[in-house]
């Protein structure tokens, strides 16, 4: 072999050998830039910021929403590469994700792959009437508003309700939902949660009560609702309410007679509001009134349905969000000299 022939082998080798190192090399940073893109952090500029992904939406489509959005600046093979590696290609669900401080490309596709989709919260508040429930859901962010011209005897006919007066017959919780829910979904969820929480709390119920039936009780503890706030006073405000049903006496409790002004009610009740006769009026009426009068928690359905017992039949409020109780007209007078005239003796 000739030293010429030797000496261009040797080269070829060496410039394999090269190409091979300079590929490897090519490969190593790649792999570098590549696990730095999957494990580094998404541009999130605000909190509660997020992607909606559509219906049918292909890898490709989202990677470029998110570049558009800024949240990412890299090539879509990147991303491309990443949800191979994931498995995930093809299988991303549609949904709104969120997108928090940290979040990682990884972090992100694992999300969409197994439908992680946003979650909000809608709170039903205690002693909420049924208007301002309404109200509420009409303001919910990303809620679907179905129920908007429905009037409460439509409204209640598409919750398999028909013929149920509507106030009083939701239960104030938390109740989560992902964009594209419906305003109907959530009022459904809390008419059967205020039912099963109704009648497992009336089968446990005190005996002797003087209630027929279980809407009774939900009568009875929408006007302890309005009537405190107080975990405290609930029981014994239930029990004076109790007990002048049991003796045939007028309830006489200000937020039925305020129920039934409607929207006269301007912030004041006077006593000629007390003598004009409504099917709420309490002074006028004996008895419950017809319906509820707000959307009572379960706390005021417990005690409605676990009243304290004594002999207590009157209570005035302090002013400072509590209630002086009393068993007697006299002192009772006493008290709303003291209390409501400020003439103390």
């Amino acid at each position: 072999m000739s030293r010429r022939k030797t000496k261009g082998r040797a080269l070829a080798r060496g410039l394999v050998l090269l190409l091979l190192l300079a590929l490897a090399g090519a490969l190593a940073y790649g792999w570098r830039e590549f696990s730095s893109f999957s494990e580094a952090p998404l541009n999130v500029q605000a909190q509660g910021q997020s992607i909606d992904v559509g219906r049918g939406s292909s890898l490709k489509e989202i990677v470029a929403q998110l570049r558009a959005q800024g949240i990412t600046a890299a090539h879509p093979l990147y991303w491309r590469l990443l949800a191979e590696q994931l498995r995930v290609a093809g299988r991303l669900h549609a949904g709104e994700y969120a997108l928090s401080a940290g979040m990682t490309p990884r972090d992100l596709l694992s999300n969409m792959a197994a439908g992680k989709v946003m979650q909000r919260n809608f709170t039903i508040v205690d002693g909420w009437s049924f208007r301002e429930l309404r109200q509420a859901l009409g303001k919910a962010d990303k809620l679907r508003q179905d129920s908007a011209a429905l009037d409460e005897a439509q409204l209640m006919d598409k919750l398999g309700a028909a013929g149920e007066a509507p106030e009083g017959r939701f239960l104030p919780e938390t109740y989560a939902y992902v964009k594209g829910d419906s305003d109907l979904d959530i009022l459904k969820r809390a008419h059967a949660a205020m039912s099963k929480t109704l009648d497992a709390l009336w089968a446990q119920r005190d005996k002797d009560l003087p209630l027929a039936s279980p809407y009774e009780a939900l009568i009875l503890a929408s006007i302890v609702e309005k009537e405190t706030g107080r975990a405290d006073e609930r029981p014994r405000i239930a029990g004076v309410f109790v007990r002048r049903l049991r003796t045939h006496m007028l309830l006489q409790t200000d937020p039925t007679v305020i129920y039934g002004m409607g929207e006269s009610y301007a912030g004041n009740i006077h006593r000629s509001d007390l003598t004009t006769d409504t099917p709420y009026n309490t002074y006028t009426r004996a008895g419950l009134p017809p319906t509820p009068i707000a959307l009572p928690g379960k706390p005021a359905l417990e005690a409605a349905l676990h009243p304290s017992g004594g002999s207590e039949l009157y209570f005035v409020a302090r002013g400072d969000g509590s209630h002086v109780f009393s068993s007697t007209l006299e002192e009772h007078n006493r008290n709303v000299a003291c209390y409501q005239l400020k003439r103390c003796q």
